[in-house]
């Protein structure tokens, strides 16, 4: 079982940059993808972006590329989600989840394990 907690969402103003963190435990296998999703109010869950754990690919959506970038952490088994140049429409709560195996992983189908989620609102 893995156990994903994000954090490092707020509020913050339009053209602002924002870190979300997500942090993995329990039973982490060596090889993951782990992604990021979001949802905004009355809006289904969708795919942000995605990380080969091992191998260090990544797959971007189209709404976020060029302005968010995922990293994996040095140290611990915790992935980044940097947000940069934020509109007001990427008001959403944002998850974290993994699958030990596949790539690239873009539905939330495809993964097993996910957070609880963090808030990022985004004011014009």
């Amino acid at each position: 079982q893995v156990q994903l907690v994000e954090s490092g969402g707020g509020s913050v103003q339009g053209g602002d940059s924002l870190r979300l963190s997500c942090v993995a435990s329990g039973r982490t296998p060596s090889w993951m993808t782990m992604g990021w999703f979001r949802q905004a109010p009355g809006k289904e869950r969708e795919f942000v972006l995605a990380l080969d754990w091992s191998g260090g690919r990544t797959y971007y959506s189209d709404s976020v590329k060029g302005r968010f970038f995922i990293s994996r952490g040095s140290a611990t088994n915790t992935v980044y989600l940097q947000m940069n140049s934020l509109k007001p429409e990427d008001t959403a709560v944002y998850y974290c989840a993994a699958r030990s195996t596949g790539w690239p992983l873009t539905r939330e189908d495809q993964f097993d394990y996910w957070g609880q989620g963090t808030q990022v609102t985004v004011s014009s």
